[in-house]
C-alpha cells in the first residue's frame, strides 16, 4: 500500500493568445534570471560597473544553450539517429535535452567572448557566476518534472515520484483513458528533487566557502565544479532514461569523474585571492579645482551627468580598491614586484601569477 508520493504534473505547456508557454523554457529562464541576479551582486563587490552581467548573459546564455543541446544530442543519440528516431527533433529544445557539461563549456565560450569585450579577467565572471549556477541548475531542474522525465528507477520509498505517462500526438500532454491521466505502475526516485535540493546546497556551501576564504583566478567556481559533480555521480547511476554507456556504467558518470578531478587539479595548481577591479584610468591623484572665477571650467552641466562603464579594467589588491572606493582615488602599489595588468592582458597575468600565490588567505 502506497502512504505517501511525490506527483506530476498532467500539463506541460500552456496556450495564451495561441502562444505556447512550456514549463521547461519558464524554468530555464527563471533560472538564468536568479544567476544573472547573483552574479550582479557579486561582481558590483567587485568593482564591476552595474549591469555588465546582462552583458555577459547575451553571449552566455546562447552559447550556453547550443552547447547543452549538441551535448546532450552526442550523449544520448538514440532517440534522433536510432531505429525509429526523427532527427528533426534535435532542433525540439522544447520538449527537454540539456546536458550541463555542454552548457558550461559553451557558456564559457560566450563569457571569455564579453570578458573581451568589457575588458574584464574571465575569472572574474566565473567566481562571481559561481554560486549562481547551481542555484539556475536547481530551479531548471523543475522542467524535468513538468515533462515526467529523467526520472529515476522504481522505489518503494514514501517520496517516490508518480509518473504519468506523456501523449506523443499531444505534446506537453498526459496521455488519458476515460477522462484519467495515465499513470506508469510503480513510484520512481524523483532524480530532478535530489538534484535540485543538491544543487542548492552547492550554491550555499561555494557562497559560504568563498566568503571564507575569499577565492580568486577561479577556484570559486572550480568548488562549484567539484561539488556538483560528487553529487551528479550518484543521482546520475539512479537515472533509468537513455543514455550511453561505457562497461555497463552511465557515460555522464564518467565525464563527472573526469571533470571533478580536472577542477581538483586546477584548485590546488592556482593559487591568488580574490580579484577586484577599478576602471583602467582610474585616477591617482585628488583633481585640482577650479580656479576663482574662471567661468570656463565650471560645469553648468554636472548634475545631469552619466556615468559610463568603463572601456577596460585593472586589477588591484583589496586594500586599493577599498581606498578607491572611499575616495574615488587610486593610491600607489606598495607592492611594485607584482606587477598590475590591464584585465584581459593574458601576458601580464601569466607574469603576476607566481608572485600572486603567496598572497592568498
Amino acid at each position: 500500500m502506497t502512504l505517501a508520493a511525490i506527483p506530476s504534473p498532467t500539463t506541460s505547456v500552456w496556450h495564451v493568445l495561441g502562444i505556447p508557454l512550456r514549463a521547461y523554457a519558464l524554468c530555464i529562464v527563471l533560472g538564468i534570471v536568479a544567476a544573472v541576479l547573483v552574479m550582479e551582486y557579486r561582481l558590483r563587490r567587485r568593482g564591476v560597473a552595474p549591469w555588465a552581467s546582462l552583458d555577459m548573459a547575451v553571449w552566455a546564455v546562447p552559447f550556453g544553450i547550443v552547447g547543452a543541446r549538441i551535448y546532450h544530442v552526442i550523449t544520448s543519440p538514440a532517440e534522433y539517429f536510432g531505429d525509429g528516431g526523427q532527427p528533426i527533433r534535435v532542433f525540439q529544445i522544447w520538449e527537454g535535452g540539456l546536458g550541463i557539461w555542454g552548457a558550461v563549456a559553451g557558456g564559457a565560450l560566450g563569457a571569455w567572448l564579453a570578458a573581451r569585450q568589457l575588458g574584464l579577467p574571465l575569472s572574474v565572471f566565473a567566481d562571481a557566476l559561481a554560486p549562481g549556477l547551481p542555484l539556475a541548475q536547481a530551479i531548471g531542474r523543475f522542467g524535468n518534472w513538468f515533462n515526467n522525465e529523467l526520472y529515476g528507477s522504481v522505489t518503494t520509498l514514501p517520496w517516490g515520484l508518480r509518473v504519468h505517462d506523456m501523449d506523443r500526438a499531444d505534446p506537453g500532454h498526459a496521455t488519458v483513458i476515460d477522462g484519467k491521466p495515465v499513470t506508469l505502475p510503480d513510484l520512481y526516485h524523483p532524480t530532478f528533487l535530489y538534484e535540485a535540493i543538491w544543487d542548492v546546497g552547492v550554491a550555499g556551501l561555494v557562497w559560504a566557502l568563498d566568503r571564507r576564504f575569499k577565492f580568486g583566478r577561479g577556484r570559486a567556481f572550480a568548488v562549484y565544479v567539484m561539488a556538483y559533480t560528487l553529487g551528479r555521480c550518484w543521482i546520475e547511476m539512479l537515472r533509468i532514461d537513455e543514455a550511453n554507456h561505457l562497461f555497463g556504467i552511465r557515460l555522464n558518470v564518467f565525464t563527472s569523474i573526469v571533470v571533478f578531478l580536472l577542477a581538483l587539479a586546477y584548485f590546488l595548481v592556482v593559487k591568488g585571492p580574490r580579484e577586484y577591479v577599478v576602471p583602467i584610468d582610474a585616477p591617482e591623484t585628488e583633481p585640482e579645482p577650479p580656479s576663482a572665477g574662471d567661468v570656463d571650467q565650471v560645469d553648468v552641466g554636472a548634475g545631469e551627468a552619466v556615468v559610463k562603464a568603463p572601456t577596460a579594467y585593472q586589477v588591484v589588491s583589496e586594500e586599493r580598491f577599498r581606498a578607491y572606493e572611499r575616495t574615488g582615488v587610486l593610491p600607489p602599489d606598495t607592492a611594485p614586484e607584482k606587477p598590475e595588468k590591464p584585465a584581459g592582458d593574458e601576458d601580464a597575468e601569466a607574469s603576476a601569477s607566481s608572485s600572486s600565490a603567496s598572497d592568498e588567505h
